[in-house]
């Protein structure tokens, strides 16, 4: 049976690992790296978590942990992603590009609780009805999960570390602000990608 000791040095190496994935993807991150912001030995990473890729899966189970926070479909999956600390949100963004499994995942639940949210929504009388509700929701959870996965060009332009709260949630404001109030003031692009989307379905 572990000590309270090894659990804190399992929980030390997984935060340092998050932190260090998150900088510097899977690829650009060694054993050697973790364990010394850790402050342990690389052979007690390996102890607890047998490779690199081990010590990743236990960093993509406590980042799918961190973001469900015991929510449920019918909750707001996104407004948890943006409430998650920082570090989490920043390996999330870094394992969206890399294409971690737990990131995919995780992405996928985002959709199907975003999608139950607005079907709520249409009910309550808060969202309108959409032909393709599957699409709408794929299209919301993108649109506001951008700013973290372009979080350089996003800090560079709005001025701060996407990664952080205040950044992610202007990010995150100004695409519901579009969503709320709309931006165009009449329906030729609509009308042209409507179009658009018709002939490729009659082909």
């Amino acid at each position: 049976m572990s000590s309270v000791s090894d659990l804190t040095a399992r929980a030390r190496i997984r935060d340092a690992a998050l932190a260090r994935f998150g900088a510097d993807g899977i690829a650009g991150t060694s054993v050697r790296a973790v364990a010394a912001d850790a402050g342990v030995s690389p052979g007690l990473v390996l102890h607890h978590f047998g490779s690199k890729d081990g010590l990743r899966q236990a960093c993509d189970e406590h980042v799918l942990d961190s973001i469900r926070g015991g929510g449920e479909a019918g909750d707001d999956a996104l407004a948890e992603v943006l409430q998650a600390a920082t570090p989490v949100r920043r390996y999330l963004a870094r394992a969206f590009l890399d294409g971690s499994s737990g990131a995919s995942a995780l992405f996928t639940e985002i959709v199907e609780r975003t999608e139950a949210w607005l079907a709520d929504g249409e009910r309550e009388g808060w969202v309108r009805p959409s032909d393709d509700s599957r699409a709408r929701a794929v299209v919301y959870v993108s649109w506001l999960l951008a700013p973290l996965v372009l979080g350089d060009h996003v800090g560079r332009l709005l001025g701060g570390d996407a990664a952080e709260t205040a950044t992610a949630v202007r990010g995150a404001r100004a695409g519901l602000e579009i969503l709320t109030n709309g931006l165009f003031t009449d329906d030729r692009w609509l009308t042209a990608f409507t179009a658009i989307n018709d002939q490729e379905r009659s082909k």
